[in-house]
């Protein structure tokens, strides 16, 4: 029988692929979303085309709502006794609403908060706990993003809960490694995925989606990297944030150059000097001096 893995948000886009991904190697999958219909969907695939078909019960699912404080430690208590033992649990599970810091609400950032960080902060510590009296090993892996790196008007509440969840990583890496349990993140960049829950327009898609790889990324390409962080040939990496984004981490891509290209001097003419390029200030960030971002 293959490792169990528990992965929160599987009825998402990255959550479903994740799952997809470790049913080809042919785990026993435990499948949790609050989007029960969707779950079963997901679920009734995976029975029918794993490795795993035909056998018993190969992919099991649990609703959860984890906006509830008592959710994630419920659910990995519920999915240990169902099919047994965790090996992998992966907290894919996250909320994007767009939300200006001048306007974000209290019961805005809580919801916020208890399922991008809350949820796979106790979820880890449950985990733990139970893998404790199993004997030591395990993994972990969160799914971050880009944002935790950059915010971006509407997405600060958003960016605030993955930056906290990469330090939360971090620091359970730091503390679970004498049980051999590894703790790791995956960060994508951006994602086109279908989504009624985190719904992105066009725009929005065009106007971020441009990276050094010069293509968007899939689900699927987030989905590998989760099955090989979580995965033996990564048995000595832990706390690490792995950037899966087409390089668009490196740096600003579609900034203007600080200087224009070298330029051939014309016949007869006089040679072209390099002018420096200066981007306008922003009304609310008065110019100053100093190297250029």
């Amino acid at each position: 029988m293959g490792r169990h893995v528990l992965i929160t948000g599987a009825a998402g886009g990255i959550g479903r692929a994740v799952a997809e991904e470790f049913a080809a190697d042919g785990a026993v999958l435990t499948l949790a979303d609050r989007d029960r219909e969707a779950l079963e969907t997901v679920a009734a695939q995976l029975r029918a085309t794993g490795p795993g078909a035909g056998s018993e019960d190969p992919v099991r699912t649990l609703t959860v709502d984890l906006t509830r404080p008592e959710a994630a430690e419920d659910l990995v208590h519920r999915a240990w006794g169902t099919s047994g033992p965790i090996d992998v649990l992966v907290n894919a599970a996250g909320v994007y609403p767009s939300l200006d810091m001048g306007e974000v609400t209290a019961a805005d950032w809580d919801r916020l908060f208890a399922v991008n960080l809350r949820a796979p902060v106790l979820a880890t510590a449950a985990f733990s706990r139970l893998a404790a009296e199993r004997g030591p090993g395990g993994a972990v892996v969160n799914i971050s993003s880009g944002s935790a790196l950059r915010a971006r008007p509407g997405g600060g509440p958003y960016a605030s809960s993955k930056a906290a969840l990469e330090m939360a990583t971090r620091a359970a890496a730091l503390e679970l490694g004498t049980q051999g349990i590894r703790v790791n993140a995956v960060s994508p960049g951006f994602i086109p995925v279908d989504s009624a829950c985190n719904p992105v327009s066009e725009e929005y898609a065009a106007a971020i989606g441009a990276n050094p790889l010069g293509r968007a990324g899939t689900p699927r390409d987030i989905a590998r990297a989760v099955r090989w962080i979580a995965g033996p040939e990564a048995s000595w990496i832990t706390g690490e944030i792995l950037r899966v984004d087409g390089g668009s981490s490196t740096g600003a891509l579609h900034l203007p150059r600080i200087w224009p290209p070298e330029r051939p001097e014309p016949a007869g003419g006089t040679p072209h000097t390099r002018t420096a390029v200066t981007a306008p200030a922003s009304p609310a960030d008065p110019a100053t001096e100093g190297n250029p971002v």
